[in-house]
C-alpha cells in the first residue's frame, strides 16, 4: 500500500489536490474532519481563549483517523490524505503558550508512537497574499476573522517544519503558480514525480522558470 499525504497552510488547496489524486489513483481518501471541531469557530473569534481546546480536539481526531489507516480495506492499493499527523503540532507551535505546548507535547508524543508515516508528503507552498485571497474566496464564515499576521506565522511555522523534515519523501509544490483543478497535465506531472524511480528525498515541482522558495542544500 502507498500512503500519500498532502500538506500546506490554510487555503493552499490541500483537499482539492487530495481529491484529484484520490480519483486518479482510485485510492482511499482520508480527509481532515475540521467541521466536527466544536471549538473552531470560537477559536478564530478568540484564539487565546480557545487555542488549547481546539488543538487537543484536532489532535485526538487526527490520531483516530491515522490509526485507522493500519486497518485500511484491502481493496485499496493507495491511501491519499489531505493532512499529516504533525499538522496539529505545527499549529500548536503557533497557537499555544509555552506551558500549554509542554503539556500538549506530552500527549502528542504518547499518541504519535503508533501513527504511520506517509511514503510521500506533498507540501503546497504559497504566499500569504495568495492564501488570504483563497480563504476569502471560499467564504467559510468561521475563517473570515483570520488575519494576515496570523497567517504569516502559520506559513513561517510550515516552512520551518518542512525545512527540517526527514521522515518521508518530500515534494514541495509551488502551489500559487500551479492550478491542479484546471490544468490536469499538472496532476500528471505531479504523479510522475511521486512514482519516479529512483527518486530524490526532496523534490520541487515549480512553474516554468521559477525558483524554489527554500532549499535544503
Amino acid at each position: 500500500m502507498s500512503y500519500i499525504a498532502v500538506e500546506g497552510p490554510i487555503g493552499a488547496g490541500k483537499t482539492t489536490l487530495a481529491e484529484l489524486l484520490g480519483e486518479r489513483l482510485r485510492a482511499k481518501l482520508v480527509l481532515e474532519q475540521f467541521e466536527e471541531n466544536p471549538f473552531l469557530g470560537a477559536f478564530y473569534a478568540d484564539r487565546r481563549r480557545y487555542a488549547f481546546q481546539t488543538q487537543i480536539f484536532f489532535l485526538l481526531s487526527r490520531y483516530r483517523q491515522q490509526r485507522e489507516l493500519s486497518q485500511t480495506d484491502l481493496f485499496y492499493e493507495n491511501v491519499v490524505s489531505d493532512y499529516i499527523y504533525a499538522r496539529d503540532r505545527i499549529f500548536a507551535s503557533v497557537n499555544l503558550t509555552e506551558e500549554e505546548l509542554a503539556l500538549y507535547d506530552e500527549v502528542e508524543y504518547a499518541l504519535g508512537k503508533t501513527v504511520p508515516d506517509p511514503d510521500v508528503v506533498i507540501y503546497l507552498q504559497a504566499s500569504v497574499a495568495d492564501l488570504m485571497e483563497s480563504v476569502h474566496r471560499r467564504g467559510r464564515e468561521f475563517e473570515q476573522p483570520i488575519s494576515e499576521e496570523y497567517l504569516t506565522k502559520v506559513v513561517e511555522a510550515y516552512n520551518d517544519y518542512f525545512f527540517h523534515y526527514r521522515e518521508s519523501r518530500l515534494i514541495v509544490v509551488e502551489a500559487q503558480n500551479i492550478d491542479f483543478l484546471t490544468q490536469p497535465q499538472e496532476v500528471d506531472r505531479l504523479l510522475a514525480a511521486i512514482y519516479r524511480n529512483p527518486h530524490p528525498p526532496v523534490e520541487y515541482l515549480t512553474a516554468p522558470r521559477s525558483v524554489p522558495f527554500f532549499s535544503q542544500d
